[in-house]
């Protein structure tokens, strides 16, 4: 069974250029919207699948420039026998180098040999299918594939509307598991005959006054047409083809009623039935359509824990659960610059392999802000719907994506860091400054391209906003405190850390007076975050805190304060 040893692609739609060796299993795309993901799955199929044209237009080159052709050139190893026929495709056989990840021109005896199908697109919109090798390219007019080949080599795409594969049509999962097409066909030219005298018997008496005035009135004109005459369907408005063959339950019902999910699941699992006989599958949003637990099903159904892999897929995903089922070396990332994409393995490191199980959803975000705990996620949040719903872009629209470091040591939030600043992420640290993380592993961050804040002063977020926040916030604040704890738990917090010299009370009645001491602001700040029971220790205690206490104060509070958080805006906005 043949696999995609290398693709090719360039000027087609969005990608300008692409050079890629997939692996030999499952090959999962990932990456922001409108990165060229889907563009990949649909050039492999337009220049494997067994079709003799195309309907292409100007839309399809890359910047609408006609002046350059499209090519798109797949080589193809662990080919049949067949691929290797010397007398045929002598000329076009090449050789591949696994370990080095290259092609070369001439086969050798330590290279895999390999074949390389081109499809080219000019300015006429004519295609033109070759094959392809640096020795053979002057050969005029170019060689291609033999059609029962190409018919053994093309893709199955697995859509959204799976239902084709459940009937015997042409190129379905049934079509290629079928042998037996003779006996078919015939079978098929006596149901059309059966059927047709059948209808007629049936429909003759429900339509007989309106048979006998036709008959009557052929008559009258001279027109032959017998002693009556019938209703039988007609030979040439109704044919049963391949088609006419689908797929039913015990109970007669076609197959086709089934859900979407359940059609992908079940025809996925036909593909693995005929492994030997399958080469490639596409699937785009392999999530669609299934529950959590039947992706894990269906992603077992394609060989996703599977040595030797039984399937070459190419899929694409924008769900955290397909990322949590597979792992590193089955997800490739795709980037696009200036000038070219490129899919990105991600690879199977230790600390890869966590962040994915443990942040899925920063894997399919074009910029990851880690946050040292969830505190620093509420407060983003919290001023991310504020700005929102004031006519803002959001910030999570524009692929921003909140990482949890969950505190601990200062050098944990820039070790999740790095795992995504490798892989090409724009990565922001937001951390509390009251402990310090290694200057050479901040340096090391912010010179490869990273935004790192930290509040000032050696505070936490609890003890910047204490100190910067207004009288009359302050207040909100130990309100809201007393709302989200237990009775009498801010009062306790705040006699504990002032070793028994602040009360509650008192600090509310300093507040009465319209301002608060620098003290005071410090004492509430250090009580609010106490360990394991601080009074606004999760995202959705801090978002309140963010949306309905500081946005509300903005103007009036520290500026430094606002002006840090500005900074972080501007950076996750990419204006900065």
């Amino acid at each position: 069974m043949a696999r995609i040893r290398l693709l090719e692609i360039n000027h087609f739609r969005s990608i300008q250029a692409l050079s890629w060796y997939p692996t030999n299993g499952i090959n999962c795309l990932i990456g922001p919207g409108d990165s060229g993901k889907s563009t990949i799955l649909d050039a492999i199929d337009l220049c494997l699948g067994a079709r003799r044209n195309l309907a292409l237009s100007d839309t399809d080159f890359y910047g609408l420039d006609v002046s350059q052709p499209i090519t798109i050139s797949i080589t193809l190893g662990d080919l049949p026998e067949r691929l290797k026929n010397l007398e045929y495709y002598g000329e076009y056989l090449r050789g591949h180098c696994d370990l080095l990840g290259t092609v070369e021109d001439e086969p050798r005896q330590d290279l895999e040999t390999v074949l390389t199908i081109r499809l080219t697109v000019s300015a006429d919109l004519e295609p033109v299918w070759s094959l392809y090798s640096d020795r053979a390219a002057l050969l005029d007019p170019p060689r291609a594939l033999q059609w029962k080949d190409r018919i053994a080599v093309a893709p199955i795409r697995l859509g959204h509307h799976p239902n084709s594969h459940l009937s015997w049509t042409r190129g379905s999962v049934l079509n290629r598991l079928s042998e037996e097409r003779t006996e078919v066909g015939l079978a098929l030219v006596n149901a059309a005959r059966e059927a047709r005298v059948g209808f007629g018997a049936k429909a003759a008496p429900q339509l007989a006054d309106t048979l006998a005035k036709v008959t009557e009135t052929a008559q009258s004109l001279g027109i032959p047409v017998g002693a009556s005459v019938t209703a039988l369907l007609d030979a040439h408005a109704v044919s049963f083809g391949d088609g006419a063959i689908s797929l039913h339950s015990e109970a007669g019902v076609p197959l086709r009623n089934l859900g979407t999910g359940s059609t992908r699941l079940l025809i996925a699992g036909l593909h693995r039935a005929m492994a030997e006989a399958a080469n490639i599958v596409l699937i785009d949003e392999v999530e669609h359509g299934l529950e959590p637990h039947r992706i894990n099903r269906l992603l077992n159904s394609l060989g996703s824990k599977d040595k030797p892999e039984p399937l070459q897929v190419f899929m694409t995903t924008h769900s955290p659960v397909v990322l949590r089922e597979l792992s590193g070396d089955q997800l490739s990332i795709v980037r696009s610059t200036p000038d070219k994409h490129e899919a990105r393995w991600v690879g199977t490191t230790d600390d890869i392999q966590a962040a994915i199980r443990i942040f899925p959803e920063a894997f399919l975000a074009k910029t990851v802000l880690i946050c040292e705990g969830a505190s620093e996620i509420g407060l983003i949040r919290g001023i991310d719907r504020f700005m929102t719903a004031r006519g803002n872009s959001s910030l999570q629209a524009l692929g921003v994506s909140y990482v949890d470091a969950a505190g601990g040591d200062a050098d944990r939030a820039f070790i999740r860091a790095n795992v995504f600043q490798r892989l090409g992420y724009r990565v922001a640290v937001l951390q509390d400054n009251d402990k310090t993380p290694s200057v050479d592993i901040v340096k090391k961050f912010v010179d490869a391209g990273g935004f790192h804040l930290a509040w000032r002063n050696g505070r936490a977020l609890e003890d910047e906003l204490f100190a910067s926040l207004p009288a009359v916030a302050i207040l909100a604040l130990l309100t809201l405190a007393q709302e989200f704890t237990t009775d009498g738990l801010v009062n306790n917090h705040i006699v504990t850390t002032s070793q028994g010299k602040s009360t509650l009370d008192l600090v509310l009645q300093e507040g009465d007076a319209g301002s608060y001491s620098a003290e005071t602001r410090d004492l509430l700040g250090r009580s609010s975050r106490t360990r394991k029971a601080g009074w606004f220790k999760s995202i959705s205690k801090m978002e309140a805190v963010s949306h309905d206490i500081l946005c509300a104060h903005w103007d009036t509070t520290d500026t430094e304060f606002i002006e840090a958080i500005n900074r972080l805006l501007r950076w996750s906005y990419g204006q900065a």
